[in-house]
């Protein structure tokens, strides 16, 4: 996993207007350090500072943040396509790049990260985004249940 200070952004410089870095800061959000042209074009606002998370719908916030988190635990990209209703009934379709970066300290705690619009046309500034799928890194992060217990040799459960 590369440190932020090991990136040079003129190996990519044509994709620079779709990129961004975002760190999870300690209380859980994900927020921009910094982001593209594109990228703040498509949401229609300046994105330094601001959180990631809020520009998805609500009920895939928490979603998304379990696989950030695993994504940095695990040092794994993470692919998340996602798509954000408009109001003349089309749903463009975008994907996601996450790429753990080390920290100052060693530590993954940022992501440099990549926007691919999937679709042609899209009306912006873009709707609140929603998880159409994830991929690299697991979703799940809840234990799974027990499926035998025993205590002294004896099945309780």
């Amino acid at each position: 996993m590369p440190a932020r200070a090991d990136i040079d952004p003129a190996g990519f410089a044509r994709l620079i207007p779709a990129v961004f870095i975002a760190e999870r800061r300690a209380g859980g959000d994900v927020c921009f350090r910094l982001a593209g042209e594109t990228i703040v074009e498509l949401h229609g606002a300046a994105l330094g500072g601001a959180s990631l998370l809020a520009l998805w719908r609500p009920d895939h916030r928490q979603h998304l943040a379990v696989a950030l988190d695993a994504a940095l635990a695990d040092a794994r990209p993470l692919v998340v396509g996602a798509a954000a209703s408009q109001p003349d009934g089309r749903e463009p379709r975008l994907e996601l790049l996450f790429a753990p970066l080390a920290g100052p300290q060693g530590a993954a705690d940022r992501f440099l990260g990549l926007y691919q619009p999937l679709s042609g046309s899209i009306a912006l500034p873009l709707a609140p985004l929603a998880i159409a799928s994830l991929a690299g890194a697991p979703i799940d992060a809840a234990p799974s249940r027990p499926r035998l217990a025993a205590i002294d040799g004896r099945r309780i459960a």
